[in-house]
């Protein structure tokens, strides 16, 4: 995990916050906002892109408890750690196969 100062963690919290609070709104089916699916989408990429660098059950607590979708990309974050972890320590040749192909 990154280091980061307290600005820096208020904004990436701030940024969090409103792009958990529209994927609960859009998976709520909440009426009163229009789903743009390019929207949602770039939401979700932002808070996994938050999440993979912030421990977000320590930093944002309270997003995790109140948020489907922050528990669900924290969940989400933690099992591709594990994998990630699993396929180079139990996997070598795999892992390097894999680096192989993705080049």
């Amino acid at each position: 995990m990154s280091t980061f100062t307290p600005g820096q963690l208020a904004s990436l919290e701030a940024t969090a916050i409103t792009a958990a609070a529209y994927l609960d709104i859009c998976d709520s089916g909440s009426r009163h906002v229009r789903l743009d699916p390019m929207h949602y989408r770039t939401c979700g990429e932002l808070l996994t892109r938050i999440f993979s660098v912030v421990d977000a059950r320590r930093a944002f607590p309270m997003l995790v408890q109140q948020s489907a979708a922050a528990r669900e990309t924290v969940e989400s974050t933690e099992i591709g750690r594990h994998i990630c972890v699993s396929r180079l320590g139990f996997y070598p040749e795999l892992s390097a196969l894999l680096c192989r192909v993705a080049s």
